[in-house]
């Protein structure tokens, strides 16, 4: 069962990495520092409870809220993060992968790259585009929005309810399918 949580967890914690790159890893480093016995860090993942970096993890939380909800800016920000928030869920992803299961840290850190890279690609490349294109960029702002509580939420369940986590990574991926498949079908009837 350790496994299983362990592997919800990790899931979890790198799709949400794929919408705001530093809040679950300013989760796990919050809950770690604050909470040991819920998420015991391995080397060299314990850097994330070191005060220091939850200073700076917390910065880099706040500048990464605002550039998304700027104008113009938000899609500067999300070629940036195209690099970052992958690494992000790798990181994410290996931390967790480690502290609950015995995943080879080539594997964990190479799904956490693949989720949240994917989880960004759909973000940046179909759903902000048509956010944009459809609202004038009005709607981009509430999206950032949600997507920022999306983010956090996934990431503090990821950690603690790691079962509900898996399921609403599940049901997302579903989503994200379907959606993406009837927007295929639309442009081959076209």
């Amino acid at each position: 069962m350790d496994l299983l949580l362990g592997i919800f967890s990790a899931f979890g914690l790198s799709a949400s990495a794929g919408l705001n790159a530093y809040i679950p890893l300013l989760v796990v480093g919050v809950i770690g520092h604050y909470f040991p016995d819920t998420l015991r860090l391995a080397k060299p993942f314990d850097l994330l409870a070191n005060p220091w970096i939850l200073i700076l993890l917390g910065v880099l939380v706040i500048i990464e809220m605002v550039a998304d909800k700027v104008p113009a800016v938000n899609h500067i920000n999300d070629l940036i993060q195209t690099i970052v928030r992958p690494v992000a869920g790798a990181i994410a992803f290996a931390a967790s992968a480690n502290v609950i299961t015995d995943v080879n840290p080539v594997l964990a850190l190479a799904c956490g790259l693949l989720v949240a890279g994917s989880v960004h690609t759909v973000k940046a490349a179909a759903v902000r585009p048509a956010v944009t294109a459809t609202t004038g960029g009005v709607g981009n702002v509430p999206v950032s929005i949600a997507e920022d509580l999306l983010a956090t939420v996934t990431s503090v369940l990821a950690v603690v309810l790691p079962i509900i986590a898996g399921v609403l990574f599940i049901i997302f991926l579903v989503l994200v399918l379907w959606w993406w498949s009837g927007r295929k079908q639309k442009s081959q009837s076209a």
